[in-house]
């Protein structure tokens, strides 16, 4: 039978009040008194009373997220990477998820639910579009969060992390350029989220420093799903002047605009270049496709990992982080690019 935090205190000879203190991760407990602790809770099955630490302290110890459900949404492998990340650093701590499904068109009124509710300590957004009316309600509303990626235009005085798309696809685009391709596609996210704007972004600079402008018959944009990357690759493949390199959104489109490249007779990294972005999700390694993929990578688990050390740094008090980070994505370069055709 597990222990309670007296009886885990008579164990260690001390008080209750450092235990309690060395589990929530106090300053003033030195390390090795914490290892002390930490090694005696692993023995013993220690499981904090979350009741009577909520009366004592005010705080659920949960993260709350909401989760727009409807027929016809299709479950996200991006997002269920992203919540592997924020639920191991989440266990680390002994911190819960409350999951609030919503109608896509009642999002705002969920999270004041949510955050009226006292169930929860802080949340979290994602998904982010331009001039997102979530974040002034958020910020109007007196619970903490951070935000997975950026809106485009309204407030930017928000907690936040995210990747510099714009940069990653210049430099993509910019690498194919010096390449030779001067036709370029891009197979995005949907239109109306912001990351897929700052991507398209990215391509349309590198190409304008060029004398060049981004033909718009060569963008796509889509759910982040395989066969969405190959009716988009096979529609580029059937114009009478098809591009000579193509952009992805993520390595699950990249999968079917591979097979489409395939079925048309195409040679990759020869008769045309393919770059995606790598997420880094581990059923969908890019060095392991048939030619291996040149990526933008950024992990997901790493954000959402990231984000979770944030807020509940901030609900417990812990740890000094920057109110906005904005990561860079590494550009690999592999066997799916090469010279354009006739260079």
């Amino acid at each position: 039978m597990a222990v309670n935090l007296k009886q885990l205190a008579e164990i260690l000879g001390l008080s209750q009040t450092t235990v309690s203190r060395a589990l929530n991760g106090y300053p003033e407990v030195n390390a090795e008194t914490r290892q002390r602790v930490l090694q005696a809770v692993r023995e013993t099955g220690y499981r904090p009373n979350r009741a009577a630490q909520r009366l004592a302290t005010g705080k659920a110890y949960s993260i709350g997220l909401v989760m727009p459900i409807a027929p016809g949404i299709d479950s996200d492998i991006h997002f269920g990477e992203f919540l592997a990340g924020l639920a191991e650093e989440s266990v680390k701590h002994d911190f819960h998820f409350v999951i609030n499904p919503s109608a896509p068109d009642d999002e705002e009124a969920t999270f004041r639910r949510l955050a009226a509710s006292g169930n929860v300590d802080a949340v979290f957004l994602a998904y982010m579009r331009a001039n997102d009316p979530r974040i002034p309600m958020l910020k109007a509303l007196s619970i903490p969060f951070v935000v997975h990626g950026r809106s485009i235009g309204g407030p930017r005085d928000y907690p936040f992390l995210d990747i510099d798309n714009t940069q990653a696809f210049y430099d993509a685009t910019k690498l194919l350029l010096q390449l030779g391709h001067h036709r370029i596609g891009l197979i995005n996210g949907p239109d109306y989220l912001a990351f897929s704007m700052r991507r398209k972004k990215g391509v349309t600079r590198a190409l304008e420093e060029w004398g060049l402008g981004l033909d718009e018959e060569l963008v796509h944009h889509s759910i982040m799903a395989d066969e969405y990357g190959y009716r988009s690759m096979q529609h580029f493949l059937e114009r009478p002047d098809p591009p000579t390199a193509v952009l992805c959104s993520s390595t699950v489109l990249a999968l079917g605009a591979v097979r489409a490249i395939n079925r048309a007779g195409l040679v990759i990294g020869s008769d045309i270049s393919i770059i995606a972005h790598d997420d880094v999700l581990p059923m969908l390694k890019p060095e392991n496709f048939s030619v291996p993929l040149t990526t933008t990578r950024s992990s997901l688990r790493a954000a959402g990992a990231r984000i979770a050390t944030r807020l509940i740094g901030g609900i417990v008090g812990r740890g000094d982080y920057p109110e906005q980070e904005l990561w860079r994505a590494e550009l690999i370069v592999r066997a799916s690019t090469g010279p354009a055709p006739g260079r």
